[in-house]
Parts: structure tokens; C-alpha cells; sequence
């Protein structure tokens, strides 16, 4: 671990002579009063290693990221919280998915790891994305069970930890614990969504999994607070929640997991990645949500 600065520390590895930096951890400032309450933002990764020697336009690759909801959530260590972020993107590892979560037909040769797949697999975009969003492919190539095996261990590992770390730090320190998971969606619905291409979603999905991964009050106060700044919510539809909040939401161990969906129309040219006009205003508007979200988790 190297320190950058008084409130963010970067996990890094070298791999070859490429410095790659696979996970920033942004944490309360000295002398900010810390809150059990932590982000992650898996999605917004933009550095693309040398070793993911895609084959597919560069700009269409792009359309996997969460493009700058890291940023958006930049305030959250001023309210006393932390924010963890990939530096990786999302069609290079996702780390929003399980290790086992794995296409085995992208592999050259034998892979010894276990398997075991989900519907995000089958659709192409399972911890190692093989398709895009058109289901167009990824590479012309097969990949070497020994890069798989890297990515898995720098990515994947890397990420886990420092979440893990994070949420285990501020429930040992607080007896509770909050976390969001932070994400942004289409405006519509592409061609691997479960959901009718073409479907049109809210400026806001939240996700907890059908009630099992928070208190019914944690997704009621975000609902209200975001409907309260002129958004649109939809709950669990279409998106409930993958892999991170189903391990760390245990609302019965007062540890409180939801994810949310930003929706890209709101801030950004889904085409260029360019943001908005709006984007200001978005981000004033999440500040003002999570900071009644922080006062809620210094009280649940």
C-alpha cells in the first residue's frame, strides 16, 4: 500500500513494466468524525491495462463503464464515510460478480478453478465479459488460463479485500453498518438486459434484493429523499442487486446493503461519455440524499 495523500490510499501492483493500480480507497479526512457508512463504486474503472488486448472498437468497449460515478460520489469522505473504487474496467474483470462466475469457453486450456454459472455468464458478461452490449465480441482471441488467473488475483482479490476491510472496519467501529453500492444504467434497455430492448428506466434504481439486504426503512428514506429532488425511482426493477450486496448486506447483524442506479441520461452523452450539463446538479442533488443518509446511519 503506497499513501497519496491524507485520505486516500491506492492499492498497486506492477505487472511487467506496466504500474497498474487496481483499487483507490478515499477515506474521512483527519479530524472528520467517521460514519458507518461505506460506497463502492466496482464500474467506473478507466484505465485499461496493456495486457487486455481487446479486439473491438475502443469507444463501443467504453459503454461497459460507469463513467465517472466515482466521481460523483467524491463527497463522500467529507461526510465521514468511504469510497472504494476499481481503477479497472468493469469488461476487463467485474468485480461486482463471484470468482466462480466464470466463462469457460473464453479460456485456452484447462481451467481448474470452480465453476459455477449465473445468468450473467450465459448472457456473456460474467466475471470476464466476453460480449457487448449488441452481444458483439470482446476479443479474437482465447485467453491463457495464467492471464485469467492474474486478473483474478490483482482485480478480483484486490477489491474483495479492500471492501471487506472497509465494511468490517466501520461495523467494528460503529456495531452497524451501511453500504452502497453505486452504479449508473442506460437510458434504455440494450440487447443482453432481461429486460425488452429498448425499455425505457427510471432516473433511479434501487436494489435490495427483494427487502433481504436492508432495513425496509433504509430503501424507503433513499426513495423518498431521491423523489424529493425531482427523480424518478423504481425499486428492484430491473435491477435488484448483484454479487456485492448479496455478501455484505445481513440486515439481522445490522449490516445494511443497497445498490443504486444513476441513470446516464441524467449526466452524461451516453455516446461521447462527455458529461452533461445536468451533471452538476446531479451531483449537488446525491450529496443532499446521502448526507440524510448518513445522519439515518449514525441512528439505525
Amino acid at each position: 500500500m503506497t499513501r497519496v495523500a491524507a485520505w486516500s490510499v491506492i492499492f498497486a501492483y506492477s505487472h511487467g513494466m506496466q504500474d497498474f493500480t487496481p483499487v483507490r480507497i478515499e477515506s474521512p479526512p483527519s479530524g472528520a468524525t467517521a460514519i458507518p457508512l461505506v460506497f463502492d463504486s466496482p464500474h467506473s474503472g478507466r484505465h485499461y491495462p496493456a495486457d487486455f488486448a481487446y479486439a473491438c472498437n475502443f469507444q463501443h468497449l467504453r459503454k461497459a463503464e460507469d463513467t465517472d460515478v466515482d466521481d460523483l460520489y467524491s463527497f463522500a469522505p467529507a461526510l465521514g464515510a468511504t469510497l472504494v473504487s476499481a481503477e479497472f474496467p468493469r469488461s476487463y474483470l467485474d468485480p461486482n460478480r463471484r470468482v466462480e462466475d466464470i466463462d469457460t469457453s473464453l479460456i485456452e486450456g484447462q481451467w481448474l478453478g470452480p465453476v459455477n454459472h449465473s445468468p450473467k455468464t450465459k448472457s456473456g458478461i460474467g466475471l470476464i465479459w466476453r460480449v457487448l452490449d449488441d452481444n458483439s465480441p470482446i476479443y479474437a482471441r482465447k485467453l491463457s488460463v495464467a492471464e485469467v488467473s492474474r486478473r483474478i488475483e490483482h482485480c478480483h482479490a484486490t477489491y474483495w479485500a479492500a471492501l471487506t476491510n472497509a465494511i468490517e472496519a466501520a461495523h467494528a467501529a460503529h456495531g452497524r453498518m451501511l453500504h452502497v453500492n453505486c452504479h449508473s444504467m442506460p437510458a434504455v434497455a440494450g440487447t443482453v438486459s432481461w429486460v425488452k430492448t429498448g425499455t425505457p428506466f427510471a432516473d433511479v434504481v434501487l436494489g435490495d434484493r427483494d427487502g433481504s439486504t436492508c432495513a425496509p426503512e433504509m430503501t424507503a428514506l433513499l426513495a423518498a429523499a431521491f423523489r424529493a429532488e425531482g427523480l424518478s425511482v423504481a425499486i428492484n426493477d430491473p435491477y435488484k442487486g448483484v454479487e456485492l450486496v448479496k455478501r455484505f448486506g445481513r440486515p439481522q447483524e445490522n449490516r445494511h446493503s443497497i445498490q443504486i442506479e444513476l441513470n446516464r441520461k441524467l449526466y452524461m452523452n451516453e455516446t461521447t461519455r462527455e458529461r452533461n450539463a445536468n451533471y452538476g446538479v446531479l451531483k449537488a442533488s446525491l450529496e443532499r440524499v446521502m448526507r440524510k443518509l448518513g445522519e439515518y446511519s449514525q441512528t439505525v
